[in-house]
């Protein structure tokens, strides 16, 4: 974070500030909304949440350093600086605006979509970096309380800053995208995600088109025009999406794409002006062609070369949790239990039907999928069996339709059920034999990181 003075947050976000008025002409060190990361010299932002109240940790934000404390509750006579607001989130993306609004020559772009935000994110860094200095959003901080605090990371002398937008209610999205005040706005794809919330796929995509709002006059929209859905959206504000995908009828597209099994993918990509360039993408799965070429979009957009857009595409590599390749001696691993839900799910299952041997496919419950979930579950198990799995291990409540959908199908697939993932690792050197290809996947809630450490610390019989 630059050096920015108080007295120019607290304008930003109309707070009344009671405290010195000496303490206005300091600049801030940080903006944070967790007690346990305060130092000294930190703005803490006492947020209330659906489960906890910031504001019973001002005391601790206080002892360990913080200059100031935002708060919505009027704290009367204090011994500690505060900034009384209308509401702290709020407050937040006001002082998250005026920070992205003090780098003028700063371009944004901004991601959304159903599925791959977070793998799109990297990947369009991954090229963006080849040409230019780039911020990114750390993790998946790209929510109403992540987004600032990505926003608060740009330093001086970036040049882009690549923010990923998520939405799970309507009304979210309009929000994010006026703090983000995108230059370039990029779509990924309108799935199942969140059905609990927005019920249907075109109320998904009423919500995540409000990003395109807010693009700046002479910006870019970039969008997957193999989605249905997004292929509909005509010019926005007089600006002309540009279209990518695998049909050739996109604007930029792919074509003679080749697997080369868990280790990838080739293919040639086809850019506006009737350029073209081979390029090798090094983590598996068909849907990974799409990010390439979203990747691809926005450096063309953004002016690079076709060798910049091919090192930074052959540059990338997975992040711990997505579609991560790890190998012991035992097994080849498909880390991409980070989160999931059935698209991204179904598009595992497709980069582990690429292996070279049998195949494990451990997965565990899909949150937030509403009415719907038992049958989303159990036709999951479905596909899996259809992708010709060898072994489908399911864990969790919901799993067990997974595994009832596998059993139902080709008698090629044997299906298990677990209700705890601890039961599942007390019985895995019965279940894996030397040399599998295992993939792991489940919602974040499911905690399938420590079957992962559980599979990494495997001894053979």
């Amino acid at each position: 974070m630059k050096p920015i003075l108080l007295e120019n947050l607290i304008f930003a976000c109309k707070g009344e500030f009671r405290g010195p008025g000496h303490l206005l002409q300091e600049s801030i060190a940080d903006i944070v909304i967790d007690s346990r990361k305060v130092q000294h010299g930190s703005l803490f932002f006492a947020i209330q949440g659906e489960s906890q109240d910031g504001h019973q940790y001002i005391p601790a934000a206080v002892e360990s350093g913080a200059i100031c404390i935002v708060s919505h509750q009027d704290l009367g006579d204090t011994n500690f600086p505060y900034i009384l607001v209308d509401s702290t989130s709020q407050a937040l993306l006001d002082m998250a605006k005026y920070y992205r609004d003090s780098f003028p020559n700063l371009k944004v772009v901004t991601i959304t979509g159903s599925v791959g935000k977070t793998s799109t994110k990297e990947m369009i860094a991954s090229v963006l970096s080849q040409k230019y200095k780039v911020h990114k959003t750390l993790g998946n901080f790209n929510n109403q309380w992540g987004l600032p605090l990505s926003i608060f990371n740009i330093e001086e002398g970036d040049e882009i800053s690549v923010l990923e937008l998520g939405v799970n209610h309507f009304g979210e999205m309009r929000i994010l995208s006026k703090t983000a005040s995108p230059d370039v706005c990029v779509m990924t794809n309108i799935g199942v995600a969140h059905l609990e919330f927005f019920k249907t796929r075109e109320g998904i995509l009423e919500e995540k088109r409000q990003m395109l709002m807010d693009v700046k006059d002479g910006g870019h929209i970039i969008l997957n025009g193999d989605d249905d859905l997004l292929s509909t959206i005509s010019p926005v504000n007089g600006i002309k999406p540009l279209f990518f995908g695998n049909n050739s009828q996109n604007d930029v597209y792919s074509c003679n794409v080749e697997s080369i099994g868990l280790r990838g993918s080739t293919c040639d990509i086809h850019l506006p002006g009737g350029k073209s360039f081979e390029c090798h993408i090094q983590v598996p799965g068909s849907h990974m062609v799409l990010n390439a070429l979203a990747g691809a979009s926005v450096g063309f957009c953004l002016g690079l070369t076709t060798d910049e857009i091919r090192r930074g595409i052959l540059d990338y590599s997975s992040i711990e949790g997505r579609n991560n390749l790890l190998e012991t001696k035992d097994f080849i691993i498909l880390d991409d239990c980070y989160n999931a839900n059935p698209v991204s799910m179904k598009a595992a299952l497709d980069v582990l039907s690429l292996a070279i041997g049998r195949k494990v496919a451990i997965l565990g419950d899909m949150g937030e999928l509403g009415p719907e979930e038992i049958a989303l579950h159990k036709e999951l198990g479905e596909y899996a069996a259809q992708k010709h799995i060898n072994l489908v291990v399911a864990i969790g409540p919901l799993a067990k339709y997974i595994a009832e959908g596998a059993s139902d199908k080709q008698p090629h697939t044997k299906a298990l059920w677990f209700d705890t993932k601890e039961k599942f690792i007390n019985n895995m050197k019965n279940l894996l034999e030397t040399g599998d290809n295992v993939l792991v996947k489940a919602s974040h809630g499911m905690d399938l990181p420590v079957v992962v450490e559980a599979l990494m610390n495997y001894v053979s019989h």
